[in-house]
């Protein structure tokens, strides 16, 4: 996709009670893409260009927000790893755990779940960027 700037400076001045849009992107889709696309826009009552523009910026959210979630789940899930491999392994043991210890334990998982999620993900995440199934 090509983006394009206008010449003028940035300003931050309001337009119709917006802000100033002064970049353009540019793609290049099939005719068959542009009928969808004219017809999606026409049927939500809406020029191409706000339409075409809308949906980038709902796709572009959803992106943000669905790798947020997953970060959010991820550092959960690692959580419930730290905390079963303490539990587990005194009790598998016929040991029991007091209310002071569960309550350190509670703390510990707390303080480090998301150091632990982010070399979990680094684990599964190469150098490049790949994703790397275990």
């Amino acid at each position: 996709m090509t983006m394009l700037s206008n010449a003028e400076p940035i300003t931050t001045r309001k337009l119709k009670g917006r802000t100033r849009r002064a970049v353009t992107l540019s793609t290049k889709i099939t005719p068959r893409e542009l009928e969808l696309i004219s017809a999606a826009s026409e049927a939500d009552g809406r020029a191409l260009g706000e339409w075409v523009r809308e949906a980038i910026l709902k796709a572009a959210r959803s992106s943000s927000s669905a790798g947020l979630a997953a970060d959010h789940l991820m550092t959960e899930i690692v959580a419930l790893q730290l905390f079963l491999t303490e539990v587990l392994s005194p009790v598998a043991c016929g040991e029991q755990i007091c209310a002071e210890r569960y309550q350190e334990l509670m703390r510990n998982v707390k303080a480090n779940k998301h150091r632990a999620a982010r070399e979990v993900i680094a684990q599964y995440v190469g150098q490049n960027g790949e994703i790397l199934h275990a």
